[in-house]
């Protein structure tokens, strides 16, 4: 995976060759990511021993998920903020030492009211993960393969870390070693713990602070085109000062800014709802409707979810392609989003022809899920191109906002469900696909939020 900057100056000085503490970086970073899904997604396939031990229904089981995204919701921008303000090193490893000890609550609660609490102190330990991994990107990625990247850590592993959790938690240790469920979560959480004491050992905030990055690794991480933002759009009381005070970003937003950010958040939304069923029901789906045991459960629901680790490496992939030989970066970027999620709905109605068949039904959606997240990779890098040194703070506010999809989606999906039928349900992740699709196609993201300078001066040690 070559990274050469087309942006880098073209010096003939010959000094040494750039360091590669990038990678160590990148691969904490890809870490992280496997291990936030594999812990969430653990809830899903407790679901029907839950049901069992404490004899609840289908709504109270989609509360438990909806009390996880309220809280995620709540502390997304607040997260991001913290982010921002101590920095990323501290703040990623000390988070996911948390959320890996509330993951072992789950193992630890003797009853239902006690669960509630668990679901929403893990949704408060786990809100501030992407936010500060969009930062840690933006921090040590170049920018001409940081969108492929960003695929890599958020999409790939993401999505794996997700699939591991119905491959290697339900159908390996509940189903072929036959682990009692709540031990299999102890150890999955402290291997959680131990991978937060790593970031917080390994990683640094720049490349600036780390003592094993050379001057040639920090200038090739830090080579990238200008945006440039139109004179008219520049709020005189900014012009000449690099550093603005940080309320006066907010202020400077213009209603062309709002505008396409309200497009831009829609599409998230969009996202994050039709992603629930695959988080919080198809695993109960699969075992209560066509009765499959833990190990064929846990392999079928994974098929969707691989679908999306492999789409998101595609999706940034073609979208650093595009950036290369599209002339307009704005399309370059929504074409990728629109063209993913449009044939995300079309194979969410295609998967309800074999609706009998699990096996059959699952192979569809996990083509499915592979475009839905595609336009992961370009949502992280919209996020990098619109917000500037507000990254963390910015991406806070797109996560928060698509975590409102991801919290009314378990209970209306399960009313739904419930009401009608499952099927139904399918029905209203492919149309919830069409309009996201409709969203992308009106967002721009080369219209910055903010109208004031974005980039601190170079020796600056913010980004």
């Amino acid at each position: 995976m070559a990274d050469v900057n087309p942006y880098a100056s073209r010096s003939l000085d010959v000094g040494p060759g750039p360091t590669n503490v990038r990678w160590q970086v990148f691969g904490l970073s890809c870490g992280a990511s496997w291990i936030l899904y594999l812990h969430r997604y653990v809830f899903a396939l407790i679901k029907p021993a839950l049901a069992q031990e404490w004899d609840v229904d289908l709504v109270s089981l989609g509360a438990m998920d909806s009390v996880f995204y309220a809280s995620y919701l709540v502390c997304q921008v607040p997260s991001g903020l913290a982010a921002d303000l101590v920095g990323s090193r501290l703040f990623l490893g000390s988070i996911i030492v948390a959320w890996s000890i509330c993951l072992a609550l789950h193992a630890l609660a003797p009853g239902l009211k006690s669960m509630y609490v668990v679901r929403l102190l893990f949704g408060i330990t786990q809100a501030g993960a992407y936010p500060t991994l969009s930062k840690v990107s933006r921090a040590w990625f170049p920018f001409s393969i940081r969108t492929s990247l960003q695929g890599w850590v958020a999409s790939f592993f993401g999505r794996a870390g997700g699939a591991s959790a119905n491959v290697l938690f339900a159908a390996v240790m509940l189903g072929m070693i036959g682990m009692p469920w709540r031990t299999a979560v102890l150890i999955l959480s402290t291997a959680g713990v131990a991978l937060g004491a790593a970031v917080l050992v390994i990683l640094r905030n720049t490349p600036a602070e780390h003592p094993r990055t050379n001057d040639a690794e920090r200038r090739l991480i830090a080579a990238e085109p200008a945006v440039e933002i139109p004179a008219s759009e520049i709020p005189p009381s900014s012009s000449g000062r690099l550093a603005p005070p940080a309320g006066e970003f907010w202020r400077s937003i213009s209603a062309r800014s709002a505008r396409n950010m309200l497009y831009f958040l829609a599409q998230g939304f969009c996202a994050t709802f039709a992603d629930a069923v695959f988080v919080t029901w198809v695993p109960y789906f699969l075992r209560e409707v066509h009765g499959l045991d833990y190990g064929r459960m846990g392999v079928y629901s994974a098929l969707p979810l691989i679908g999306g680790a492999c789409g998101g490496l595609a999706g940034g992939y073609l979208n650093d392609l595009l950036l290369r030989v599209v002339p307009s970066r704005r399309w370059a970027r929504s074409l990728v989003g629109a063209t993913g999620m449009g044939l995300a709905c079309l194979l969410a109605f295609a998967a309800l022809l074999v609706y009998a068949n699990p096996y059959a039904f699952c192979l569809v959606l996990m083509l499915a899920k592979f475009f839905g997240d595609w336009s992961q990779p370009t949502v992280w890098g919209t996020v990098t191109d619109i917000a500037g040194s507000k990254t963390a703070t910015v991406f806070g506010l797109v996560n928060g906002v698509g975590g409102i999809g991801a919290l009314v989606a378990p209970v209306m999906l399960g009313a739904v469900a419930t009401e009608y039928s499952w099927a139904i349900v399918f029905v209203v992740v492919a149309v919830t696909y069409a309009v996201g699709a409709t969203c992308w196609l009106l967002v721009n993201c080369t219209v910055p939020l903010f109208a004031v300078p974005l980039v601190a001066s170079p020796s600056s040690t913010e980004v």
